[in-house]
């Protein structure tokens, strides 16, 4: 147990005060913690045979690029990014605007529908919020929407990027845990719907408060709506063609990924948005980002063959046994870690080093994976928004210099109670998230 405590420590220091990449080291940590558990000292460190971890290493990194069900994250990326270059974003925008924006708060509630729709089919919520950022404070400015509340609709509207499926959090929490991504991606697209509705309410809450933080706009007439919507049909259909094939078990997640990327590119190329220079880009931004990615996963892999390795998570199993409480109390008290943990760590990291601690205990205690991995998702969503690090709210202060960090802090914090509430009703009501795969697949 003191080679663990150590290794964590020593892991939470390399990533926090030395700022080395995640993967990296999670990679090294575990590769030498593992190396300790099979007997290397300071006084054999010579002698010590150095294959044993050698071995573990090469191999996870082998049988991750070998691994079949893994195209899945570079399809998917491709597909955003292909969409991300149709110019999907305006159009998205436009369509919310022309149905909402004669609302109190309209503008806000428009962003947040976007941002909800972008989100589906780019899959990381970074990218959406830094993308309807561009495309969504220019109209809010226009009408004197506060900048509390117009950064905040975008920042807390970014974070739905990664429950909507297809998500490629759940991707990797489904590798991790070895959990279906079939059942995970239907798992979350009522939660993410149900965000949806609750961030428009915590916008007519804002407004109801102070009218002038969301002024309306003028009227727009059903032939415009119409017009608007038809900017949208072909990546909605391609959509329902992707996720549609994936619940109806017409595809596997793998081919639809495929699918979705190859119905991507033929969007972008019969609207004309994709000349041979942004394609090549829009290649190579997808292999870069699946490159990381990967990386991501073989030293999150490598870690998790030390914990194992080591037996921490039979051993928290045990503990938790031992205590003698009510389940659902063992749950809250893994959500106030991860809440804690959200205000000082990166999402993904967040993920990565708890999942295989507290999965194995989640699954001893009876509760589904497939229900714990959206809970899980909705509390890293939290930690977007959570000062102090709140990655989506940083990378908003970095692309409107003149709205301080504070101020966009402020605003989020009515998003950040919805968040919470949304929470509570997934874990008190677990039909939300599993109704849908039980329904289509069991």
């Amino acid at each position: 147990m003191t080679l663990i405590l150590i290794s964590f420590a020593v892991l939470l220091m390399m990533i926090m005060l030395l700022r080395i990449p995640i993967a990296f080291a999670m990679g090294v940590v575990g590769f030498f913690g593992f190396a300790i558990l099979n007997g290397l000292t300071w006084e054999n460190i010579g002698n010590f045979r150095w294959s044993i971890p050698l071995s573990m290493a090469s191999n996870r990194i082998v049988d991750t690029a070998q691994d079949y069900g893994l195209s899945i994250i570079p399809l998917f990326i491709l597909m955003g990014n292909l969409i991300t270059r149709s110019g999907l974003s305006k159009q998205l925008y436009a369509a919310s605007y022309a149905f909402l924006c004669h609302k109190k708060g309209g503008l806000a509630m428009a962003t947040i529908a976007a941002c909800g729709g972008f989100s589906a089919v780019s899959g990381s919520s970074l990218a959406t919020a830094a993308t309807m950022a561009k495309v969504a404070m220019p109209p809010m400015r226009k009408y004197g929407y506060s900048d509390a509340l117009a950064t905040a609709s975008i920042a807390s509207g970014g974070t739905l990027g990664i429950l909507i499926p297809p998500s490629v959090m759940l991707i990797v929490y489904g590798l991790l845990t070895e959990t279906s991504i079939r059942e995970l991606f239907a798992a979350g697209l009522i939660p993410g719907i149900l965000g949806i509705f609750l961030y428009l309410g915590a916008v007519k809450y804002v407004v109801w408060r102070d009218p002038s933080a969301g002024p309306s706009a003028e009227v727009m007439s059903w032939a415009e709506r119409l017009h608007a919507l038809k900017g949208v049909r072909d990546i909605l259909g391609l959509f329902i063609l992707v996720m549609g094939g994936i619940y109806l078990g017409i595809f596997t997640p793998t081919e639809a990924a495929g699918i979705g990327a190859g119905g991507a590119l033929v969007i972008a190329l019969l609207r004309r948005s994709l000349s041979l220079s942004s394609l090549f880009k829009t290649l190579a931004d997808s292999a870069l980002t699946s490159a990381t990615l990967f990386v991501i996963i073989i030293g999150a892999l490598i870690f998790s063959d030390f914990i194992n390795r080591a037996g921490l998570p039979g051993m928290m199993v045990d503990f938790v046994l031992s205590l003698d409480v009510a389940p659902i109390l063992v749950i809250f008290v893994i959500l106030m870690i991860y809440i804690i943990l959200g205000m000082v760590l990166e999402s993904f990291s967040m993920l990565l080093l708890t999942i295989p601690v507290f999965f194995p205990i989640v699954s001893e205690l009876g509760y589904s994976l497939v229900w714990f991995g959206i809970v899980a998702v909705i509390v890293v969503e939290i930690s977007l928004i959570t000062p102090p690090v709140g990655m989506n709210v940083f990378v908003l202060s970095s692309i409107i210099r003149d709205v301080k960090t504070g101020t966009i802090f402020r605003g989020v914090l009515p998003f950040w109670t919805a968040d919470i509430i949304r929470l509570l009703l997934v874990v008190f009501i677990v039909q939300i998230s599993t109704w849908l795969p039980d329904m289509i697949y069991k």
